[in-house]
């Protein structure tokens, strides 16, 4: 098993997927939040979706937007051969300290360029996921682009998997992902590349996977419930996912907090801690 980690850059400054939450942007340490206090909000959502495609020796695993790689650690784990493609070098120097613990082997490529750059050789892969949720308004292109690309190197028939919030009624982290949407100055929220999340729709996934030519075999829901130690790691934990940059640019990190803070107090419990519980979908789809 030799994972590969590649810095993907897609035609036309397109971006990979950004939905709440999303891989951070920004500095070392909103990236360092986003690995150590959101990434693992996800983890029932990767492992379902494993299991339903029984992940493990002989998968080719491709990770679009891989981030600081938990996912594709849990995928090693299970004996795949795994590859991720991410556009923030921040995130993927995380990542190789997770799969490679101990420094750079030999085996291991690390490549600036683009999706081509993940194959190895002659064999394609045949899975592919992009786990980060649909829910930006200005990212579904670029995904779209990615995600015809991926199908282009994996094999006929190749799963392809979707992450999506589920519906919002079953959804408590959206009455509090509104800040941001409050906050941020309409211009700025709707600016090409900008991260601003908005309600998931019933068909986002089916739609995007229609727009990718991908063929829908089945999916899922999963409780993914977000919980923190306290009030200032929910904080951190949000800001990490790149969902309140508009917001930040707009009002100023004091007033995004407070408002955060704000919005969290009905979600926090006698301890101190903070809990929300949380619907997500994930979409089976197949290459043609």
């Amino acid at each position: 098993m030799s994972p590969t980690l590649v810095r993907h850059q897609l035609p036309n400054s397109a971006t990979l997927p950004c939905a709440g939450p999303a891989a951070p942007t920004g500095s070392h340490s909103r990236t360092r939040d986003w690995a150590e206090i959101q990434e693992r909000m996800l983890v029932p959502l990767y492992e379902a979706a494993y299991d339903r495609l029984g992940i493990g020796p002989g998968t080719r695993l491709l990770g679009l937007g891989c981030g600081s790689g938990l996912a594709l650690l849990l995928a090693a784990a299970r004996g795949a051969q795994v590859s991720g493609v991410d556009a923030d070098e921040s995130r993927l120097e995380l990542a190789r300290e997770r799969l490679t613990p101990d420094g750079m082997p030999e085996h291991t490529r690390v490549v600036s360029g683009g999706l081509e750059a993940a194959a190895s050789g002659d064999v394609a892969f045949n899975v592919v996921t992009a786990f980060h949720p649909v829910g930006c308004v200005s990212t579904v292109e670029g995904l779209t682009a990615s995600l015809t690309a991926a199908a282009a190197l994996a094999e006929r028939g190749s799963a392809v998997v979707l992450g999506g919030w589920g519906p919002v009624e079953r959804c408590a982290t959206a009455g509090v992902l509104r800040v941001a949407q409050r906050l941020a100055d309409p211009p700025d929220a709707l600016a090409p590349g900008s991260s601003r999340w908005r309600l998931a729709g019933r068909d986002d996934l089916e739609e995007l996977a229609d727009r990718a030519g991908l063929r829908p075999d089945g999916s899922g829901r999963v409780a993914c419930p977000f919980g923190y130690a306290d009030l200032a790691s929910a904080v951190r934990g949000l800001m990490s996912t790149g969902l309140f940059d508009a917001a930040l640019e707009a009002a100023g990190q004091r007033e995004v907090e407070k408002e955060l803070v704000e919005a969290l107090h009905p979600h926090q419990r006698a301890d101190g801690t903070v809990w929300m519980p949380n619907v997500f979908r994930y979409l089976i789809a197949r290459t043609r």
